[in-house]
């Protein structure tokens, strides 16, 4: 017997599509944070991300007037907005400070930190392949920074202290899929959120332009909407189909970086950047063949 059905092409065409169009949406946030620059304290700007977020997601989570979150799922909640604010406030950080190419070559470190964190506090298996994929992604985030030969910025360091952060955030949205639903996962990230990164933007608070409003606003649009077209791409085709897609990211922010900023194509990042993208990837590939081995699908999965 089959341990998978298998997926029509349209599915597997559904899936690259929706996946391609999610690397425009994060490169499309990337671009307009880093052409705010550090004119908004990371905080602030991290702040007004979120707070037009919730705003765009609070008409579609009517739902939970009828059908309100249990105190465990709340809980939950408030945990990973605590620690997705604080890996956000990091990300803006690092966004004003370091190149386009740069921030996201470094942010694909964060599946490593899943693996890991999964390791060590879900009780998941490291096999030796995981192992060696893990030290991969390391030794590309390293090539990336080149510790001895340049002097690793705040910048950097930022970026690399959110990955964890993010990687956390993961964990507890995975644990949240069984019983809730997307709308309601991505809305209560950007209420949690808001609330998190709102005292550090009161502290740093400086008047935004309307222009800054604006971008800002467009930012939370942009991510939303990856979130949401993220999600259809897993929905329509396998993980092992949609991950390597997420090199595409890598690509267009180089190419942003280069046009709209003037920033080098430093190929020292992008080498790094392509084992980080490749060890990410294997792992996502070993996790959806351990679960299919774990799940013996009932015969009516197993047809058309």
């Amino acid at each position: 017997m089959m341990l998978t059905r298998a997926v029509p092409l349209h599915g597997v065409v559904a899936g690259v599509f929706w996946m391609v169009l999610t690397t425009f949406c994060f490169v499309g946030v990337t671009g307009i944070v880093r052409y705010l620059g550090s004119q908004v304290p990371a905080v602030e700007a991290a702040f007004l991300r979120y707070l037009a977020g919730a705003l765009i997601m609070l008409p579609l989570m009517r739902g939970l007037l009828r059908r309100p979150p249990t105190a465990r799922a709340i809980r939950l909640h408030v945990l990973r907005g605590v620690l997705h604010g604080g890996a956000v406030m990091l990300w803006f950080y690092a966004m004003a400070r370091i190149p386009i190419a740069q921030v996201t070559a470094l942010g694909y470190v964060s599946p490593i930190f899943v693996t890991i964190g999964a390791a060590l506090f879900l009780g998941e298996r490291l096999y030796l392949r995981r192992i060696g994929a893990i030290i991969v992604g390391l030794m590309g985030a390293l090539v990336i920074l080149r510790p001895g030969f340049q002097e690793i910025s705040l910048g950097q360091l930022a970026q690399l202290g959110a990955a964890p952060l993010f990687a956390a955030s993961f964990l507890l949205a995975k644990g949240l899929t069984g019983h809730q639903s997307d709308t309601t996962i991505v809305g209560m990230l950007s209420i949690f959120c808001t609330l998190t990164l709102l005292p550090g933007a009161v502290m740093n608070w400086q008047p935004p332009s309307a222009a800054e409003l604006f971008w800002l606003t467009v930012t939370a649009a942009l991510a939303t909407l990856g979130h949401f077209t993220m999600t259809r791409a897993f929905r329509a085709a396998p993980i092992t189909v949609t991950q390597p897609i997420t090199i595409l990211q890598l690509v267009w922010a180089t190419i942003l970086g280069i046009i709209a900023f003037g920033e080098p194509a430093d190929p020292f990042v992008i080498l790094g950047g392509l084992m980080v993208v490749g060890a990410a990837s294997f792992i996502s590939h070993r996790e959806a063949v351990a679960a299919r081995r774990a799940i013996t699908p009932p015969a009516q999965a197993t047809k058309g």
